[in-house]
């Protein structure tokens, strides 16, 4: 009784209080510029014109309705595309150009320090112009908790989808080095090494557990591991099966790095999604990926980079770095010409945070045209990642990611590298507090 009359009292007071004020109308930005890619058609329209409020597109084009007293932003001699997209980084980590004292200093690191350095890496990248990234393989829940923190608006950097721990098998690309197993612990499938078809789901699930939004599997060798081949298959067919199937019951995409042909065949008929890297596929697998869909994402920074430092890294790296450059170039343009659906990625960390926008002229100098590469890089990396219904594109409703690069980007693509203005979710970079 006694909490019945308490419960009524409650009822009564809240009944005299004055009603909450109303929400305050969410302030509207008008962005403006000579010129306009929507990441749709391909083509450059005039004016370029985007309307924002709050943090969603309202309006685009000279047919946008333009509120009184909003904040008028004029860009003028630019070009304004949407928010670029990097379906392949590492944004926990990044190379120095001492890879002994990086790899060993990184490896002391405490995850909460180590968390510092990837918030560096993030504003790098946004500042970049990439306001989503997939990360593809990280330690200790670092990039987990560096998501979190940017949707929680605590931090800034891009929209993140992020795999966790890759998944790979003892002794392969996605383990740790052979250190004695006395002195340091072997990795398990919490970490993402298995063996095994059981183990190797096991492991998918110990990912989505801790909050991954898709998979990375590594089905080849790596060019920055010391002791595996770049073309020896490491995950089996049955592995592959295993790994694929639970993801996508799961609703989660896999993204299979792999250089070696035979492992991204096996990779390609298992059903993975995309295949990172790609050096050394061959006609017949590039054919296979096009007929099912798969997406290339053909990472010509990190072959341009490593190839570029090959001299500073161990021999065996070294040798390695040098053949995926060459062989890397070839590939793209057997890939262009089978017409195989190809998403931008760069692998940033092996090269530095911020460089991304390097790769629209890696891709055009392997022969894809400026509008294509910039396709690659937002409409469809959208569609890769499963994000097209919020981002990847200019139209009303999606979110106001934006950016804006000096001059015709269709005639200079090297002005990608050159942001003069990025917005994310709707907040100017650099104004957020």
């Amino acid at each position: 009784m006694r909490i019945s009359h308490a419960l009524a009292a409650l009822g009564l007071a809240a009944a005299l209080l004055p009603p909450p004020p109303a929400a305050a109308a969410e302030a509207t930005t008008v962005v403006k510029a000579r010129r306009l890619f929507d990441g749709i058609t391909g083509r450059l329209t005039e004016p370029g014109l985007v309307v924002v409020q709050g943090e969603r597109i309202v309006g685009v084009g000279a047919a946008a309705q333009i509120p009184e007293g909003a904040q008028v932003i004029d860009l003028g001699d630019a070009t304004l595309l949407p928010g670029f997209i990097d379906a392949h980084v590492h944004i926990t980590d990044e190379a120095s150009s001492d890879p002994y004292r990086d790899f060993y200093e990184g490896m002391l690191r405490l995850p909460a320090e180590q968390a510092y350095y990837a918030e560096k890496y993030a504003r790098a990248t946004l500042a970049a112009g990439f306001t989503t990234v997939r990360v593809v393989g990280a330690g200790d829940w670092v990039d987990v908790a560096l998501r979190n923190g940017i949707a929680a608006g605590l931090v800034e950097g891009p929209r993140i989808l992020t795999a966790a721990h890759a998944i790979g098998s003892p002794g392969g690309h996605c383990d740790q080095p052979p250190f004695p197993p006395e002195r340091v612990r072997p990795l398990g499938p919490i970490e993402g090494v298995c063996s095994g078809p059981e183990s190797c789901r096991e492991a998918v699930r110990e990912q989505m557990k801790w909050g991954a939004d898709v998979i990375k599997i590594c089905a080849s060798g790596g060019v920055l591991s010391e002791a595996d081949p770049l073309k020896v298959p490491q995950l089996t067919a049955a592995e592959l099966e295993a790994i694929v199937g639970e993801a996508h019951r799961w609703g989660r995409k896999v993204a299979a790095h792999s250089h070696g042909d035979e492992a991204a065949r096996l990779a390609v008929e298992a059903g993975v999604d995309s295949i990172e890297h790609g050096t050394f596929l061959t006609a017949d697998t590039l054919r296979l990926m096009k007929q099912r869909g798969t997406y290339l994402v053909p990472t010509r920074l990190a072959a341009w980079w490593s190839g570029r430092h090959a001299d500073t890294y161990p021999p065996p790296i070294a040798r390695k770095a040098k053949a995926a450059a060459t062989a890397g170039a070839e590939m793209m343009k057997t890939a262009l010409r089978i017409g195989v659906p190809i998403a931008f990625g760069t692998d940033s960390g092996v090269s530095p945070h911020g460089l991304n926008a390097r790769e629209f002229s890696l891709l055009v100098a392997d022969g894809m045209t400026p509008a294509a590469a910039l396709l690659a890089a937002t409409r469809d990396a959208a569609k890769l990642l499963g994000v097209d219904g919020q981002t990847g594109s200019l139209e009303s409703g999606k979110s106001a990611d934006l950016v804006a690069v000096p001059g015709n980007v269709l005639e200079n693509i090297a002005a990608t590298e050159h942001p003069v203005f990025v917005m994310a979710r709707g907040h100017v970079f650099g104004t957020r507090p």
